[in-house]
């Protein structure tokens, strides 16, 4: 009988700001909006999605919404959630 193989699930592996923070960054590198919405969402899931939601004042069916594949959130939202997550966002010159 063969053994299934588990489904990846980045949030399992998101346990520290540390981390957090080089995968958001890695996310951002890649210039793919979709990708990052992604990370974000992976980062709220390895946080709590409820304390996500009372941190933004949004509620979980709107913050799952708003984080869902092909979603196109307002930035207002995803700064919110940000905010929430205790990250912030830098710029630096391009090279």
């Amino acid at each position: 009988m063969a053994k299934g193989l588990k489904i990846f699930d980045a949030s399992e592996y998101l346990e520290d700001s540390e981390t957090i923070s080089e995968y958001l960054n890695a996310a951002i590198e890649t210039g793919d909006q979709a990708l990052l919405l992604s990370a974000i969402g992976d980062i709220a899931k390895a946080t709590g999605m409820q304390k996500i939601a009372n941190e933004t004042g949004l509620g979980r069916e709107s913050l799952y919404k708003a984080l869902a594949p092909g979603a196109k959130p307002r930035f207002d939202t995803v700064f919110k959630i940000l905010q929430a997550l205790g990250v912030s966002l830098k710029t630096a010159p391009q090279q």
